[in-house]
């Protein structure tokens, strides 16, 4: 095999041209013919017993050209990338195919060119790194929410008011004839989720068990078009009306939700959380800032065989974590209004920004001369199974050294990024402000002692509040690294030699 051209087209786009001997040629298109020949029929010989020229005769001598130049064309581009010292990025492709008349073969490829980088100013960059302060609401909020996390419902004879849930059955009808998905029986409907159609709840609230009702009401302009801006009547009928009731807020709910015995100690571990979360969300906020900067200092022409290739890996990565989560990645992209090719596209500015950060970080680390020990990969192999709860074995098997040096420089480029980095002094907010003030505003002096009211074990509460669905971490991939890449060949060639 033989280069006999490299050429620069646009967008960081190669163009490598390399010419197969016909003696290589020759033993590919034997090694087709014996892959190929059980499957084609000719008159007068066995199945698979047929010459190859009397096959040829038959059907074209380039009968056996697709299966022969897809077997040769990744060795030849790899060649050909190694012979050249070409750092290509992507899966090549080929733009064209020529055969001779003495069988000489010759390959056009198209990849993608690993662009040259020119680092700007990635050291002593600046940004904000403000913490937001937990506040006694943002703790009053984190008890609420456990309150009614730990509610219980209870039956009464009253009439349902907003925050109760209601247990009806209801039939909806349109000019006095029942509609399709108008009917349902023992309907659990919480008052004030706006979960129904907009004015049916607030009709249902007054109603009592055993109460019956015509419930009035226009459907929106954007429902279904069937239902779209009608007027339609729901006979309502209420089985049941149920409040839900919070455990009181003192030292008995702390001991039942926590590890603490009294509620003031688990307030103070409420906020020492909730001061780690926001601090580390600053932090994670500030380098992000730091990158960008360091990322818009570089120049670097990316070419679209790297993004469509991180694009691939992303595809995958929500795939994955969708169907871990026991869900139809399709169904929920229509779900969301949208279909594949409408999400790929959208994620583009996404793929780009993390490409970009990569060569930056390939760039810094050969800018930078840092270097990889052997200990520093058997610690990232140890802490990946640390993370995955994997045996080191099975970290192994799946993840090459080689990628883990990538990672690994790219972790030290970013971290050497980040240490050189200033923190910006942001604004005093005015809220900020108020809570000095109010942390300073002296106690207010107690009541002379009263004889305390019985309280009862649990009060009336409104709402609810819900889980997100857990997302499991999906194992990590191969990353990416200027290399070449084996390329399939496409099916059409230029030019047959005979008939």
């Amino acid at each position: 095999m033989r280069v006999t051209g490299v050429n620069e087209k646009e967008k960081s786009t190669l163009q490598v041209i390399v010419e197969v001997a016909p003696a290589a040629f020759e033993v590919a298109l034997e090694k087709a013919y014996r892959k190929n020949r059980g499957g084609i029929l000719v008159h007068g010989f066995r199945k698979g017993k047929a010459p190859r020229k009397i096959i040829e005769r038959m059907y074209g001598t380039s009968i056996f050209y697709e299966d022969a130049i897809n077997d040769l064309a990744p060795d030849a581009f790899e060649q050909a990338t190694k012979e050249k010292e070409l750092k290509t990025v992507g899966t090549p492709s080929i733009e064209d195919v020529d055969v001779a008349e003495d069988k000489t073969l010759t390959l056009t490829f198209l990849t993608g060119k690993y662009p040259a980088v020119t680092l700007g100013t990635y050291k002593g960059l600046s940004a904000e790194k403000p913490v937001e302060t937990v506040k006694k609401k943002d703790i009053d909020t984190e008890l609420e929410t456990l309150q009614k996390r730990n509610a219980r419902v209870q039956s009464v004879e009253r009439k349902a008011k907003n925050g109760d849930t209601a247990i009806i059955d209801f039939e909806g009808f349109l000019e006095g004839v029942p509609f399709d998905g108008g009917k349902g029986e023992g309907h659990e409907l919480t008052l004030g989720s706006n979960t129904f159609v907009p004015g049916f709840e607030e009709q249902v609230i007054g109603m009592k068990a055993g109460d019956e009702k015509a419930v009035n009401i226009t459907f929106p302009e954007d429902y279904a078009a069937d239902l779209a801006g009608k007027d339609v009547v729901f006979q309502v009928t209420c089985q049941e009306v149920k409040e839900r009731l919070l455990p009181d807020l003192d030292d008995e709910f702390a001991k039942d939700v926590s590890e603490f015995d009294t509620l003031e100690d688990y307030k103070k571990d409420i906020k020492t959380r909730l001061t780690k979360e926001r601090t580390d969300k600053a932090e994670g906020q500030f380098k992000e800032d730091i990158m960008k900067q360091a990322v818009e200092n570089m120049t670097a022409d990316v070419p679209d065989a790297m993004v469509n290739q991180m694009l691939d890996g992303m595809m995958q990565d929500f795939y994955y974590n969708i169907s871990a989560q026991g869900m139809d990645p399709n169904q929920y992209l229509q779900m969301m209004g949208m279909d594949i090719e409408g999400f790929r596209e959208g994620s583009r500015a996404t793929a780009l920004a993390r490409v970009q950060t990569g060569l930056l970080l390939d760039a810094i680390a050969e800018a930078e001369a840092i270097a990889v020990e052997e200990a520093d990969i058997e610690a990232e192999y140890v802490r990946l199974a640390e993370q995955y709860k994997q045996d080191v074995k099975q970290i192994k098997k799946s993840i090459t050294p080689e990628n883990l040096t990538t990672d690994i420089k790219r972790s030290k480029s970013a971290d050497l990024v980040y240490d050189s980095a200033k923190v910006k002094k942001a604004a005093a907010k005015q809220d900020e402000a108020e809570d000095v003030a109010e942390e300073k505003a002296p106690a207010k002096k107690p009541a002379a002692k009263k004889a305390p009211a019985k309280k009862p074990a649990i009060k009336a509460a409104d709402g609810e509040e819900k889980k997100a669905p857990a997302k499991k971490v999906p194992a990590k991939k191969d990353a990416e690294k200027p290399a070449a890449k084996k390329p399939a060949a496409k099916k059409t060639t230029k030019k047959d030699t005979a008939e």
